[in-house]
């Protein structure tokens, strides 16, 4: 499966109040802004427009759009994006201040990526967060790098051709005897478990979100499912044991302009230590950082890190 990254470089031409976590202001103002940029049926909704197997916005953000060809219920499928959001806390930005955030993209969405980078420019237009003195905190895109290197600047308008990383599963290394793993939690994680959320994170829920993503990112935007003995690494994470855990529900509340209500989007974050056989789970971690996990992983939740040892050793 393609991947491609892409981190924003920007500066504030206004001050800007945003909230402590920023990741669902970025996600609501990068639609409205794509949406703008490439809808021409400005009055038609999505789901009955004749354009949406084609339109960038609705393959983006609408389910209808993204499902058009595939064999799974439309709930199933994946956005093709995720938005990485600055992770400090801060909420009142100065004007002059410089800010970053990242554009992950799978598969043929990485195609669509000057319609992505003029948005984000038209966003900068629009600006984000709360009114200050009547408008938001607009801001400038400086440049776009990729693989470290810059691909857009301001100056030039021009944008090269980006690097795409064809990321697959690693096979389990067999000679690894890896006992303990440290998982933590960047970013919330919004897991469902028999049909309402969960504060607590038992190993096999974590391996069961983790097979759900990779799954259904590959088959969606990669090459089919990957050959995995599913229920048989779901049944053998029962075995494994939490050793220690500072995990803990945090609230956070955003603001849907859909239901145009505000809605709390509570998450687990800290740290949490398995104990068991877990090399055969590796690979899986290994992947799923740079993946995200569980609901609005869109927004940027669902980041994690792992270290995992082996006989006191960090692997």
């Amino acid at each position: 499966m393609l991947i491609g990254r892409y981190d924003f470089g920007c500066t504030l031409r206004d001050d800007a109040l945003l909230p402590p976590y920023k990741g669902s202001t970025f996600r609501g103002a990068f639609g409205g802004a794509l949406k703008r940029a490439v809808c021409v049926a400005r009055q038609q909704e999505c789901p009955t427009c004749l354009l949406s197997a084609r339109c960038v916005y609705a393959q983006t953000f609408e389910s209808s759009g993204q499902t058009t060809d595939y064999t799974h219920a439309k709930a199933s499928a994946p956005v093709p994006y995720i938005i990485e959001p600055p992770l400090n806390t801060t909420t009142h930005f100065k004007a002059g201040s410089l800010f970053d955030f990242s554009l992950l993209l799978f598969g043929s969405a990485n195609d669509s990526l000057p319609y992505f980078v003029y948005a984000f420019e038209i966003m900068g237009e629009s600006g984000i967060g709360k009114k200050i003195q009547g408008h938001r905190g607009r801001f400038i895109l400086n440049h776009v790098k990729n693989a470290g290197t810059i691909i857009y600047d301001q100056a030039s308008k021009k944008l090269k051709a980006p690097v795409k990383e064809d990321v697959t599963l690693s096979p389990v290394i067999q000679d690894i005897d890896c006992s303990t793993v440290r998982i933590n939690l960047l970013t919330p994680l919004r897991l469902k478990h028999n049909n309402s959320f969960s504060s607590a994170l038992p190993f096999h829920m974590l391996v069961r979100a983790m097979l759900r993503r990779i799954s259904g990112l590959f088959e969606h935007f990669g090459d089919g499912e990957p050959a995995l003995d599913y229920r048989g690494l779901v049944a053998r994470a029962q075995d494994v044991t939490l050793e220690s855990s500072s995990l803990r529900w945090h609230d956070w509340e955003r603001y849907s302009n859909r239901q145009e209500q505000a809605m709390m989007m509570g998450g687990l974050i800290g740290s949490v230590t398995y104990r068991g056989a877990l090399a055969p789970y590796l690979p899986l971690l290994e992947l799923c950082k740079d993946l995200h996990l569980g609901k609005q992983s869109s927004f940027g939740l669902g980041l994690f890190d792992f270290e995992a040892n082996n006989a006191g050793a960090t692997l």
